[in-house]
């Protein structure tokens, strides 16, 4: 039996389009489902929540250097903050040091960068804060008591947050919170640049409503330590309104 060169090529030849037309298709697909997820990812970035990187030791023990932790956006706006909420703010002015932002031109920064954006990777620590409500507007935060306690509103508050050792505050301050600003104040109090550490800048140490990112609900990295934030609510909850 003999064969015929030319069909063989013949056959070949109508082959080669359709295997070209498989892998386009499959190339096409690929694209599809990864921009998709880009979207999605920088959709629930944008609207819903968005990952955040602990850089320093200012809320331990709660959080330490190296967590990650899962912030809803829909606080505040759907959802009220309250005292005891941990939050995500970006920076008021001052509150953090000089911070190199010369990109070293490297495609591994690039890609850190885009994920970044689009929600994939939690951003560093060179625009946002990390810290506790303590006061909210209206209120008159002060410490400390005969006992050395901080009081709300004249409410003496036991903190069952604050890292083992540390005292409520070792300067002592009494403000009253304007309105559309909060008090802050980390769980490590002698390892913390809060509001007590501002009060004598622009804005007195309380941090506008509208620089609030959002609650911090989750640790989800490392794996040892995912776990959700305690809701913080009853510590406060014999806080009468205050005055606005």
């Amino acid at each position: 039996m003999s064969v015929d060169p030319g069909g063989a090529a013949e056959s070949g030849g109508r082959q080669q389009p359709r295997r070209s037309a498989g892998a386009a298709g499959v190339l096409r697909e690929t694209v599809l489902i990864l921009g998709s997820a880009l979207i999605l990812s920088l959709l629930i970035k944008t609207f819903l929540a968005q990952a955040f990187f602990i850089p320093s030791a200012s809320m331990q023990d709660t959080l330490i250097e190296g967590d990650r932790v899962i912030v809803s956006k829909l606080t505040p706006g759907v959802f009220d903050l309250h005292r005891g909420d941990i939050v995500v703010f970006k920076d008021p002015g001052g509150w953090l040091g000089p911070v190199d932002a010369t990109p070293d031109g490297s495609g591994r920064t690039v890609l850190n960068e885009v994920l970044t954006f689009v929600g994939l990777l939690p951003p560093d620590a060179g625009e946002h804060l990390i810290k506790r409500l303590i006061g909210l507007p209206g209120d008159r935060v002060a410490c400390c008591d005969d006992l050395g306690r901080l009081t709300v509103n004249g409410v003496p508050i036991v903190e069952p947050y604050l890292k083992p050792g540390s005292v409520p505050s070792q300067s002592r301050f009494d403000v009253i919170v304007p309105d559309e600003r909060l008090w802050m104040m980390g769980d490590n109090r002698q390892n913390s640049q809060d509001s007590r550490a501002h009060l004598g800048e622009p804005g007195g140490g309380m941090v506008p409503l509208d620089d609030v990112v959002g609650k911090a609900f989750v640790v989800m990295w490392p794996l040892d330590r995912i776990t959700l934030l305690r809701d913080p609510r009853a510590t406060f909850s014999a806080v009468p309104p205050g005055s606005s």
